[in-house]
């Protein structure tokens, strides 16, 4: 077998039923299983799947274990000699998973590579290839050039010879080598969903290059999910479980010291931005404790985030899964 594709189903039946017609429709001179794990077998719609597809190889969890956890089972019952960790809500165009075996092939030094995501239309997704580059995006700074400078010397980003190198690889598509997933440990179960694709590519690129194959492209149809990333603000752009995801991948690859400055920047950062509002309203002559979602939104976010800071702190091993009550996008404020 070259290549077991393994999804995680959650509630999601029609999006697993286009994806794989992609990949049948597009596929060749690749021997392939398909390895769907369902974190939700009450409500994931396996009949419905299976029903068009009954040859795929379908695995139950007993609970919502959430992305590394189930992709572990999935790796666990793969048999062939790499591995593709994709979305259920992605769609091939062309033979990208036929391409990447053979680049995979010739360039025995790559330990795992990636595809260019696009949007539904075609038009490239912007997404990060650096620790780095994801590490300065945590802190909440207004934007200016000399703050830009500040935390570009800080976290410069890294420089590679090989183009197309990078030191992260998105969790939505993953192709790597059986022996390199195995020898790096698989994905870090303590991670419920997000940063768990960045912190398993720290230990990937331990077993060799990470790319990106520039003429390889997939469909990201992101469908919508409550723990994604958020559009309620700026200062509110990641969701509260990424949040929380987000701190646990820089304890565990930066170490304490880093992982204490940011928590206290999130702490130091809840007076600055109430009082930045506040004498924004009243130069503008409005109420000064007008117009303050923003800041009792972020406010209570970094409240979730101490509520994980000593089992986060100590490294304590567990499921980093926020409660339904935590979802603070979720809520709404008056």
């Amino acid at each position: 077998m070259d290549v077991s594709i393994i999804i995680i189903n959650y509630r999601t039946p029609q999006l697993i039923i286009n994806c794989l017609k992609s990949i049948y429709q597009h596929t060749s001179g690749v021997t392939f299983e398909i390895i769907i794990v369902d974190n939700d077998p009450e409500n994931g719609g396996k009949n419905i799947v299976l029903e068009q597809y009954p040859e795929i190889n379908w695995i139950d969890m007993e609970y919502n274990s959430g992305f590394g956890r189930a992709n572990n089972e999935g790796m666990k019952a793969a048999k062939g000699r790499y591995f593709l960790i994709l979305n259920a809500d992605t769609l091939v165009t062309d033979n990208v998973i036929g391409r990447f075996l053979t680049q995979m092939e010739e360039q025995k030094d790559i330990s795992a590579a990636g595809a260019l995501q696009q949007y539904a239309d075609g038009s490239p997704m912007p997404f990060y290839k650096s620790f780095n580059e994801f590490h300065k995006t945590f802190f909440i700074l207004p934007p200016s050039g000399m703050i830009d400078r500040i935390l570009n010397k800080l976290y410069p980003e890294p420089e590679y010879k090989n183009d197309g190198q990078c030191d992260w690889l998105v969790g939505a598509f993953i192709f790597v080598r059986r022996e390199a997933a195995e020898l790096s440990g698989r994905f870090d179960e303590d991670f419920f969903m997000y940063g768990e694709d960045v912190e398993w590519s720290g230990r990937l690129a331990k077993q060799g290059k990470l790319c990106y194959f520039k003429d390889c492209t997939f469909i990201h149809l992101e469908n919508d999910n409550p723990f994604r990333r958020t559009s309620i603000s700026w200062i509110n752009r990641f969701s509260t479980q990424m949040q929380v995801s987000n701190m646990l991948w820089l304890r565990k690859q930066y170490g304490i010291g880093p992982y204490l400055l940011m928590i206290l920047h999130y702490v130091s950062m809840i007076p600055v931005l109430f009082l930045w509002k506040m004498l924004l309203n009243i130069r503008q002559k409005k109420n000064p404790f007008g117009n303050l979602k923003t800041q009792i939104i972020f406010t209570r976010k970094t409240m979730v985030l101490l509520h994980y800071f000593w089992p986060t702190l100590f490294a304590r091993k567990q499921l980093y899964k926020i409660k339904p009550s935590e979802n603070i996008d979720l809520l709404t404020i008056s």
